[in-house]
């Protein structure tokens, strides 16, 4: 076993207790006699234990198994004319973490089960931390957040036996016609990429850009593999799932290790602001992807990931990564699941990590804090005897702004419970047709149908499995036909 090299552990400092006390011994407890019973005021049996007992933090409930790097963002072309965020200035450099996961899986399952990945980045800017939450797809399952829970749940486990359940996967998919985008993206090759490394990434949501005239953008993120895309067959994954559950966290390591350092190109879909009321699908449904003829990605610069962490928990599973760590010149969107996340995610991480999750070092900005938040659990930083309320009279600065917010839009309309307005183009099953019949050609088609001829066979039963039936078909009648006369026939496609 080798030790990273930058471990912060001075050799030479005995063992202590976590006061600072020596320890007398790390081998032997306090016992009366050799083979007496052991006492309670061994202060250091009895923290270790009880520090043991507390070792294991609540695991994130989606994305739990994963892991990731630090490296640097560079920005090679111009992109100023769409926003004025110093990150994204030609010629900036910005350090940065990625953290790469599957959605459905608990912290042991394995790395290469069919599923969506996801793709935080974190970057450390001279104006806070810029955070993008997003997976290795372009779209997702649901558009409304009211949906969410009841789609992991879907994905997670039965109440009665404990067991995933791909009958109670598809029931939800099926009663869920957005679903049908991503749901084809998924069961296609780039369900189960060969490596982190070998995927792409995609903020999926829209997010906004404002340039230093204040005129706004919306944004589309894509980061764009340099390794270039590869994907595992059904057999490949099923046998590295049980020769190698962490394959994809021990790659990256690993590579990164050998100073293989993987970099994605970072580009861009940009859409003029006023655009966005007419186009022919909803810009903001995240169940949607932008024509790329219609907005075309524009080069911004890349990314690379050169440095593994030196402690997996304190740099990869203390990261705390939330679409509302926003910087000058970015915004959000009108995208209702974003606007829900603004709000999950750091709650989430208050309920994981704890109140003060910002104060731990990695995910501390790189620039000084002026906070009037105070205490909670575990507080460290804070800002002495400084008054804590704002307005005050003793000198402490504070903002007062108002006026129209650069980042903001207009909104105007009834309180309602609604779905989104449609669009001229804007259906459940129209792009997912043109992925399947346009984008995929026919061996990648002739997987797909493998796959949930596969997954389907023996393990959904009526009424859902009608369902699936017409569902595929509504996507592609072929394909949907394929996939209905495999399952009918016992599982041959």
């Amino acid at each position: 076993m080798t030790f990273n090299s930058d471990s912060q552990l001075d050799a030479p400092v005995p063992s202590t207790t976590e006061s600072g006390a020596r320890r007398d011994s790390d081998a032997h407890s306090l016992s009366v006699g050799p083979n007496g019973p052991l006492l309670l005021h061994d202060v250091a049996l009895v923290e270790k234990l009880a520090r043991f007992d507390r070792e294991r933090i609540p695991e994130r409930s989606p994305h739990a198994k994963g892991s990731g790097a630090f490296g640097q963002l560079e920005v090679t072309e111009d992109v100023s004319a769409y926003t004025k965020a110093k990150l994204f200035q030609q010629g900036a450099v910005t350090p940065m973490l990625a953290r790469f996961s599957t959605v459905a899986g608990e912290l042991g399952s394995p790395d290469s089960w069919r599923d969506v990945r996801g793709f935080a980045l974190k970057f450390y800017t001279e104006d806070g931390n810029y955070d993008i939450v997003g997976n290795n797809t372009p779209t997702f399952f649901v558009r409304d957040p009211m949906k969410f829970p009841d789609f992991i749940h879907s994905q997670k486990r039965l109440p009665d036996s404990g067991l995933r359940d791909v009958n109670m996967q598809w029931d939800f998919w099926t009663l869920s016609p957005e679903s049908s985008h991503q749901v084809s993206y998924l069961m296609g090759d780039r369900g189960i990429p060969r490596s982190w490394r070998h995927m792409n990434g995609y903020s999926s949501h829209t997010y906004m850009w404002v340039n230093e005239a204040g005129e706004r953008f919306w944004v589309k993120y894509h980061f764009l593999t340099e390794q270039g895309l590869e994907f595992l067959t059904n057999d490949e994954a099923a046998t590295l799932a049980g020769e190698d559950a962490d394959a994809h966290r021990r790659d990256l390591f690993e590579s990164i290790g050998r100073g293989e350092f993987p970099s994605w190109r970072v580009e861009v879909q940009i859409m003029p602001y006023e655009e966005a009321r007419s186009y022919r699908f909803n810009p903001f449904d995240l169940t949607k992807v932008w024509s790329k003829k219609d907005y075309p990605r524009i080069p911004v610069g890349r990314f690379t990931l050169n440095q593994n962490p030196v402690n997996h928990f304190a740099q990869i599973e203390q990261a705390a990564f939330s679409p509302s760590n926003l910087v000058p010149g970015t915004g959000v969107s009108p995208d209702k699941m974003l606007l829900a996340r603004i709000f999950s995610y750091p709650d989430a991480q208050r309920n994981r990590l704890g109140t003060n999750f910002n104060q731990l070092p990695v995910n501390s900005p790189a620039v000084p804090l002026n906070s009037y938040d105070k205490e909670g659990a575990m507080q460290y930083h804070h800002s002495g005897a400084a008054p804590v309320y704002a307005p005050n009279s003793y000198g402490r600065p504070y903002q007062d702004t108002e006026g129209r917010a650069e980042n903001g839009w207009e909104a105007d309309g009834e309180m309602v419970r609604a779905a989104y307005t449609l669009h001229a183009e804007d259906d459940d099953f129209g792009q997912a047709h043109t992925l399947v019949r346009d984008v995929m050609n026919d061996a990648e088609r002739d997987r797909l149908v493998d796959t949930v001829v596969g997954m389907v066979s023996g393990q959904v039963v009526e009424p859902v499995l009608s369902r699936v039936f017409e569902y595929w078909k509504k996507i592609d009648q072929e394909v949907g036909e394929r996939i209905e006369a495999g399952v009918r026939s016992g599982g041959a496609a």
